[in-house]
């Protein structure tokens, strides 16, 4: 799984490891716009959006192909759900909603092979080996796939410092929006209540010896300190740098005679 490895060195480096999350709509170029545009790793969202089963396994292949690295966000972090995305040929998971250290052991199990845990492998994940003996999927993929629990509730910020030390855990990661909701200031970025979980989710990361995952405004976080970014969702960056275009093309535009 050399694309997993390539993101956990980048991970390691010090460097800003910087991605693309897409939610709303997802095509196969997106992994060639993020490859051409120097990103590090493209996430897609099955979370909030139906993309179809091949389409996403396609996405997948073509990161295993380039050794780009290409995560998938489950709709659900049961072992179900977990098992499927494995078998799509994702090299690693953006883990919603995550509240526990229990909840972290079940996603564990819909990654690992028994003994270890209860996945069945299949489909394009199958890709990733040369062959099916167990000691090739542990060194191969179970060793370097990447795992970044995603905390959006009280409870999964309560248990944030037992989490990021989960063996399962790769980095530390947030939902700034659904965790502003649950903290009684949605949508308020510089609300203290915010500001003091963000804090304490990356002490906890850091204690863990692990990055926190930040969405959001690149260059503003990157100053904030921290260096593992998903900065922008395709359909809302063209929504809004074409907003900027038709804006300034109008208060250029010569006034009619």
């Amino acid at each position: 799984m050399k694309s997993a490895r390539i993101l956990r060195e980048k991970m390691a480096s010090g460097q800003p490891v910087l991605g693309m999350l897409c939610s709303n709509h997802f095509w196969l170029q997106f992994i060639e716009l993020g490859i051409t545009a120097g990103l590090d790793y493209v996430i897609i969202d099955v979370e909030h959006h139906d993309h179809g089963s091949q389409l996403v396994a396609d996405g997948c292949m073509v990161g295993r192909l380039t050794n780009f690295p290409v995560l998938i966000r489950p709709a659900r972090t049961d072992r179900e759900s977990i098992r499927l995305a494995v078998d799509a040929g994702a090299c690693g998971l953006l883990c919603p909603m995550v509240n526990s250290v229990e909840q972290m052991d079940e996603i564990q199990s819909g990654i690992y092979l028994p003994p270890r845990g209860e996945r069945r492998p299949g489909g394009q994940g199958n890709q990733w080996v040369s062959d099916y003996n167990y000691a090739t999927w542990k060194t191969e993929v179970e060793d370097n796939f990447i795992v970044w629990p995603q905390i959006e509730s009280l409870q999964g910020l309560e248990n944030c410092e037992a989490i990021a030390k989960h063996p399962l855990c790769t980095a530390l990661a947030i939902g700034p929006y659904d965790l502003s909701a649950r903290l009684g200031c949605c949508w308020n970025s510089e609300d203290p209540r915010l500001l003091n979980a963000k804090d304490r989710l990356k002490k906890a990361a850091e204690a863990a010896g692990k990055l926190l995952w930040m969405i959001g405004d690149g260059p503003t976080n990157a100053g904030l300190g921290y260096r593992l970014l998903c900065i922008a969702e395709p359909f809302y960056l063209l929504q809004a740098t074409v907003t900027k275009l038709v804006q300034a093309t109008k208060a250029g535009a010569s006034p009619s005679v």
